[in-house]
């Protein structure tokens, strides 16, 4: 490395580097990571495979992960993978309780992961703070709704309808640039329908429609994505390119699930999604200490006082 080579620093290219309230905590994509908890309300959970789908075991969850330090609790009904429609009501009925639940019992940012605009609007009434439609608006009511309801929403990159079988994907000119240009397409129809800048974030959506070369790819790449100048979100925690990456099968992706994620961080990430959070937290923070964005908890090595 030449000498005079920049060292990492942790600044990002953010159009509004301001602190931003969202629900009821404050969100500083310049000098903090949040860590998101993933709690799902489904039987099919490609993950945890239903683990939390009773009601009393979501909530339980979810104080454990505010307990081990996460920042915002990402609460999902359906899974956007391919599997059986869930009727609007079902998914209400496994939602709108958990929010609420989530929001009497801890102060923690609370996000609704979900393609409906209808269940979006009963989250937000409920409690949530952040819409994660990881669909990309397929719904096109949904713009609509997040403008309304004054919540922060993430724009991910998919191309399929939810719940539908993965198709071989292609991009030209190649799978970065293409997720740019999507990402950049919703941000002007999220301004379009009078969603303010700042209750925005860019997801590229790892293995959504891509393969693991395309998902390895995009971290490698993702000061592209950071550069469109909104907080990035990575929801990387325990998915099939990791566990093709490192011949790891379900429940053996933590390592690489966390490595990912340091790298994402490095990178420019300000959210990360993920279901083990006491590694990743220690993970993130460790991370936002070498970039200089956290004080360490205590300085006493080496340093005259012991």
């Amino acid at each position: 490395m030449p000498l005079d080579a920049a060292p990492l620093d942790g600044r990002i290219p953010l159009l509004d580097a301001t602190p931003r309230q969202v629900g009821r905590g404050v969100f500083d994509p310049a000098r903090r990571v949040a860590v998101m908890a993933v709690v799902n309300r489904t039987p099919d959970s490609f993950h945890d495979r239903g683990a939390t789908f009773a009601l009393d075991a979501a909530v339980t969850a979810a104080e454990r992960a505010v307990a081990a330090g996460a920042d915002w609790i990402d609460v999902g009904g359906v899974p956007f993978g391919r599997g059986p429609a869930v009727s609007e009501q079902e998914e209400l009925d496994r939602v709108v309780p958990l929010v609420e639940a989530v929001a009497a019992r801890t102060d923690a940012v609370i996000s609704v992961d979900t393609f409906s605009a209808a269940v979006a609007r009963a989250a937000v009434a409920s409690g949530a703070g952040v819409v994660n439609d990881t669909s990309g608006y397929w719904d096109p009511a949904m713009p609509g709704v997040v403008a309304a309801s004054g919540a922060m929403v993430v724009l991910t990159h998919s191309l399929h309808p939810p719940r539908s079988e993965p198709v071989a994907p292609r991009y030209e000119p190649d799978v970065t640039a293409a997720v740019r240009a999507r990402l950049a397409d919703l941000v002007a129809r999220s301004l379009a329908a009078g969603i303010p800048a700042d209750r925005l974030v860019v997801d590229p959506g790892h293995d959504l429609n891509k393969h693991t070369r395309h998902s390895l790819e995009l971290i490698r790449r993702l000061p592209e994505i950071v550069a469109l100048g909104y907080p990035t979100l990575v929801a990387l925690s325990n998915k099939d390119f990791i566990g093709e990456t490192l011949d790891r099968p379900r429940g053996e992706r933590v390592v690489g699930s966390v490595a990912a994620a340091v790298a994402c961080v490095i990178a420019g990430a300000r959210i990360v999604r993920v279901h083990d959070v006491v590694e990743t937290v220690d993970a993130v923070r460790m991370t936002e200490a070498a970039l200089g964005l956290r004080e360490p908890v205590r300085v006493w090595h080496n340093n005259g006082q012991n």
